[in-house]
């Protein structure tokens, strides 16, 4: 038995000899994490920043003047011929945007929801446009001329337009995926924009009175007369300022960790408004920003 003791204790010796030879692997320390475990950045919380970029305005002036012809030719036979022309078309114009943003993230593992309200102010966003059409109406719906008489409208309309965005603020909801020190994620919410709006047109209306009669021996005879029609020959104008406008927004953008709660950002976005005296305004803006997240 004296024997065994001595054996195990001379084993005992040599394996403690060995493990002090043995390099410090931090496998053994259990700080090893390679391929066993994956870091997440941490995007949940309240953050604020900055933006700046670049717009692009669609804005339709096809029927920004119908409203006033409407009224012009009101309770005559020449509003429902004249209430869709489309006197004017479509311009587009370029700015730069400033503004900036804040909101609040709220991330379970991967997926990251958040609601963010933000502010634009766009540099001299203006376009205005004019035109003129001229069209030969007759005998419209409810006129009613003597037999043998042919009524023919002369009517002419000139137009101008002119639209500009101020400033915009829109409240919006993401939904991102945390990819590490990137995290790209969609939006979509609701818009409110300022603008000025204005618009004027003139009409030009005469009567022309073909008038055919038959005489003795079955013989034809026609004259023709034209008349001022000064009811519907006038100017109208329309302005407005600081006109708030609703519409919605939606679009993409992805942000970039920096060091610990800085980020920068790039995002595209489209805004569409509702019709503001028949005008309607598209906008499209793209931005680089730099927010810090609390």
């Amino acid at each position: 038995m004296r024997r065994l003791w001595l054996v195990v204790a001379a084993l005992g010796s040599v394996s403690a000899a060995h493990a002090a030879d043995m390099p410090d692997l931090p496998v053994l320390r259990g700080g090893f994490t390679d391929g066993l475990s994956k870091t997440s950045h941490n995007w949940d919380g309240a953050y604020v920043g900055v933006n700046g970029g670049y717009t692009t305005n669609a804005t339709d002036f096809s029927q920004s003047v119908v409203g006033l012809t409407n009224f012009i030719f009101r309770d005559s036979v020449l509003q429902q011929p004249t209430a869709s022309w489309s006197l004017m078309n479509k311009t587009n114009t370029q700015s730069t945007n400033f503004g900036a943003f804040v909101g609040r993230n709220w991330q379970w593992y991967d997926a990251i929801l958040g609601l963010e309200g933000t502010y634009s102010y766009f540099n001299n966003l203006a376009t205005s446009t004019s035109g003129s059409n001229s069209l030969i109406i007759t005998n419209p719906a409810g006129d009613n001329p003597p037999s043998g008489t042919t009524d023919n409208y002369n009517v002419t309309l000139t137009g101008t337009a002119a639209a500009k965005v101020k400033d915009m603020i829109s409240l919006r909801g993401r939904v991102g995926w945390d990819g590490g020190d990137f995290m790209p994620y969609a939006f979509a919410g609701a818009a409110v924009g300022r603008m000025d709006v204005s618009r004027t047109v003139t009409s030009d209306v005469t009567l022309t009175q073909i008038v055919t009669t038959t005489g003795a021996g079955g013989a034809t005879s026609t004259t023709s007369t034209t008349y001022a029609v000064p009811a519907q020959s006038q100017t109208q104008s329309q302005h407005r300022t600081n006109a708030f406008v609703v519409g919605w927004t939606a679009g993409l953008g992805v942000e970039y960790c920096i060091w610990e709660g800085l980020f920068a950002r790039v995002e595209y976005e489209y805004v569409k408004f509702s019709p503001v005296m028949n005008t309607s305004v598209t906008l499209n803006n793209a931005r680089v920003g730099l927010g810090y997240k609390f």
